[in-house]
């Protein structure tokens, strides 16, 4: 669920979905990649001690 609200108000997973849609993925593995960024910005900002 946060990958489809991070899709619709995100401009940058919001393009890099719509990248992956473009270039014949189906929806289900570009939302997939979506919540992999998403892990690893969460992860990243975790390390950096960041919010």
């Amino acid at each position: 669920m946060p990958a489809l609200v991070a899709m619709r108000f995100n401009p940058d997973l919001k393009r890099i979905y719509n990248r992956l849609i473009d270039n014949g993925k189906h929806a289900r593995r570009a939302i997939t990649a979506v919540m992999r960024k998403l892990v690893i910005l969460a992860n990243a900002l975790l390390r950096d001690d960041r919010t």
